[in-house]
């Protein structure tokens, strides 16, 4: 029995991938900011929510999919843009591209990817790729990658609104997991206590090029990941809603606006020309003291009314999280550490292993609520209201 065999639901492959990746790599993906509040308060927020059983409900014809943006999903789940994919496994973001092709559900590429948009374009020419963009100070650049990202097939442009001030994460400094990596003894003795990580990740792409870089970065600003410099893209600190209309006249597809908390804010984004919102706190990454998004998802949804595609990011690790954001008003939900720990733990296989579980968890408890389809997820399901329920509904 292989390692992923033994794994059966997503904890499990954490464990794998810790024990596979130097712990700087892990930490990055496994932890937050600061005290790591959020990071908690976002699973707590979904544990106190309680499900209603319904039985006596013929479930022998169940449907667990989704149309959004036009795309038929297999169940109603994308992938998170992240940063790291690329270093938990050698391409891990084409590998993870590959797991979602395999499963009906949407990947989306970061632009601190490891792996160009193009190259991940030609690997999986038939896969439901979206991009996801970070502004940048330098604005033209910011538009050539957005057009580069749309004329590679991208079809949906994921926007990060809350990332402009950067983020407070000690550890990665205490375990020399910054750009440029800080080669120290310590790190290098963490990066040679794993092996398999060291030879079959960071040695296959020195064997087949150099150290990675950031590919999506302008040519200038493409520099190893070891390379000392001050010469990277600044995030842009100005941005306002305008920009969200400029990206509008460039892109051809829908757009979604990743970061929102606010139903003001979930209101701006569509009236500038989203079609789709994340409500998102950053995966407890950004702001510590960030509110939990399942507690902040009915009252923007209320603002929203059917007008855009919400999805909610943030704190999901089981099947039944995605009923319990469907109940309070989201579309479909994106996650990304469940399959960056599939990654860690075994590249393709790994990440296919992770989507199955948050498969078969969904449809488990879809059963156990009594619905056939997503259709017939409503607040009736939830054994009493949650945090935030009764604001929203106030509001409206």
């Amino acid at each position: 029995m292989g390692r992923l065999d033994r794994c059966y639901n997503i904890a499990d492959l954490r464990l794998q991938a810790k024990k596979f990746l130097p712990k700087g790599v892990f930490e990055y993906v496994d932890r937050g900011a600061e005290d790591e509040v959020a990071v908690v308060e976002n699973r707590d927020a979904f544990k106190r929510i309680k499900l209603r059983t319904r039985f006596m409900v013929d479930l022998t014809k169940r449907d667990m999919g989704t149309t959004i943006f036009g795309k038929r999903w297999s169940f109603p789940y994308a992938v998170s843009p992240t940063g790291t994919t690329g270093l938990l496994w050698y391409q891990g973001e084409i590998a993870l591209a590959r797991a979602c092709g395999a499963h009906g559900v949407p990947f989306t590429l970061g632009t601190n990817a490891i792996t160009s948009v193009d190259d991940v374009m030609r690997a999986v020419p038939d896969a439901n790729i979206w991009f996801q963009l970070y502004m940048w100070t330098e604005e033209e650049n910011s538009y050539a990658l957005v057009k580069r990202a749309r004329d590679a097939g991208c079809q949906v442009l994921v926007v990060t609104i809350d990332g402009a001030l950067g983020n407070n994460r000690e550890y990665n400094k205490r375990n020399g997991f910054n750009v440029p990596f800080s080669l120290s003894p310590r790190s290098a003795y963490d990066m040679l206590s794993h092996p398999r990580w060291f030879v079959g990740v960071l040695g296959r792409y020195v064997a087949n090029g150099g150290m990675p870089r950031h590919e999506n970065y302008p040519e200038k600003y493409r520099h190893r990941i070891t390379t000392k410099t001050t010469g990277n893209p600044m995030r842009h600190q100005s941005m306002t809603w305008t920009d969200i209309a400029k990206l509008r006249d460039i892109w051809r597809g829908p757009i979604v606006v990743k970061g929102i908390l606010r139903p003001e804010d979930a209101e701006a984004a569509i009236a500038h020309g989203a079609d789709g919102i994340v409500v998102s706190n950053h995966g407890g990454r950004a702001l510590d003291a960030a509110a939990p998004t399942i507690d902040m998802l009915p009252e923007i949804a209320a603002a929203v009314n059917r007008r855009a595609t919400i999805l909610l990011d943030s704190g999901i690790r089981r099947g039944g999280d995605i009923v319990k954001a469907l109940a309070l008003g989201a579309d479909a939900v994106m996650a990304g550490r469940p399959t960056l720990f599939g990654i860690g733990a075994g590249g393709q296989a790994g990440g296919e292993k992770a989507l199955a579980i948050m498969h078969r968890e969904f449809e488990k408890t879809m059963a156990y609520v009594g619905c056939r389809t997503i259709a017939e997820v409503s607040p009736d399901v939830l054994a009493y209201p949650p945090r935030g329920y009764a604001r929203a509904m106030a509001a409206e």
